[in-house]
């Protein structure tokens, strides 16, 4: 039971590359997802069956309980895996169709809206609705997984009985792909990648430009606050140095053009992962991070990665701290390395499906 509406699309995103992987530990998977605009295939690939809600979020609870209950009768499923976030609609249709079919299912979440840090006031709303509701949310499942220590320590203060809650990272790294590229030519100093939006906390670091009047700034990605950025860039007279490259066709794109920066700065103030960080570490990259999400389960700070406030004076101060000692910045790099093979997406994927199977 899915919040994801880019695979129902027919895009091959985060999501399609989880399920790619996940297939072959099972006889099948049926998706329900939320309604989409255009749809793409309804069997993205073999084994995998997506089913797409004809209503709007208010109706979804219901839909997930019929159409589940539907599903069910035709393939007695094992087990029910439920991506779970405000305003809870796929919790609470889980629910109504555990009650009927019992069917044992695990709430699955990767990231508390707002936290530790709210972008915008609907964000501290998220994180009102889930610090008030989670505990009753979390009562017919089976077992809660979460991604990172933070939200574990963050339910369990919250009351959601720690007994159920695993960490079961999702973070499936490709080796394949995440390759470094000792040839790329550093054309930028700094580089950024993730969706443009509030909780990413790209302002500060366009802000902290202004500080560092002679380094260039790449962002690799889109979203809602591009044009808002942009202008602040521009406010700021800084924008003759930020380059906005917007979306790349593949993985392997991105890895390459990331690695035409020196420094990969992530200054997000909430996050499940974020895995693009993980990413540049497995290539090798010095990174400079907000302590949030897994970012304090793997970063020793001046280790393998340098900790920021997120703020732009600090953020300007950590990415000059870097940039001027290469020593340091070459040593972060390659002790970032060390991720990769902690998070390899087979072994990682199985161990999600192994916790999946674990319901049973």
């Amino acid at each position: 039971v899915s919040g994801d509406r880019s695979l129902a699309a027919g895009k091959h995103g985060a999501f399609f590359n989880t399920l790619d992987g996940l297939k072959d530990h099972f006889d099948r998977i049926d998706v329900l997802t939320p309604r989409v605009e255009t749809k793409g295939s309804m069997e993205p690939m073999p084994k995998v069956f997506l089913h797409v809600s004809p209503t709007n979020l208010w109706g979804q609870s219901k839909w997930i309980a019929e159409e589940g209950q539907r599903l069910f009768a035709e393939q007695k499923h094992d087990i029910m895996t439920v991506h779970e976030f405000p305003p809870f609609y796929n919790g609470r249709g889980a629910k109504k169709l555990h009650a009927v079919t019992k069917i044992p299912y695990a709430l699955e979440i990767h990231h508390i809206v707002g936290f530790p840090e709210a972008a915008s006031l609907q964000e501290r709303v998220g994180r009102f609705m889930t610090d008030k509701y989670i505990a009753k949310d979390a009562r017919d499942a089976k077992k809660v997984r979460v991604v990172n220590m933070e939200v574990r320590t963050h339910l369990v203060r919250e009351g959601v009985d720690a007994k159920k809650i695993e960490c079961v990272p999702s973070f499936y790294l490709d080796a394949n792909i995440l390759k470094p590229d000792p040839t790329a030519k550093k054309e930028y100093d700094i580089v950024f990648t993730g969706r443009l939006v509030p909780n990413k906390g790209v302002h500060y670091l366009i802000e902290a430009m202004k500080n560092m009047p002679h380094r260039k700034l790449l962002i690799i990605g889109d979203g809602p606050e591009k044009e808002n950025l942009q202008k602040l860039a521009e406010k700021l007279g800084v924008s003759g140095r930020i380059s906005f490259f917007g979306w790349l066709p593949t993985q392997e794109k991105v890895f390459q053009i990331m690695q035409t920066a020196k420094v990969f700065v992530m200054n997000s103030l909430s996050e499940g992962g974020p895995r693009v960080a993980l990413e540049a570490m497995s290539l090798g990259m010095p990174i400079i991070a907000t302590p949030v999400g897994v970012m304090p389960d793997v970063i020793e700070n001046k280790v393998n990665g340098l900790f920021t406030t997120g703020k732009p004076q600090d953020l300007a101060a950590k990415i000059e701290m870097l940039l001027s000692d290469s020593a340091l910045s070459e040593r972060l790099g390659q002790n970032a390395q060390a991720v990769l093979p902690q998070f390899e997406r087979s072994k990682t994927l199985k161990a999600y499906a192994d916790f999946l199977k674990s319901l049973v």
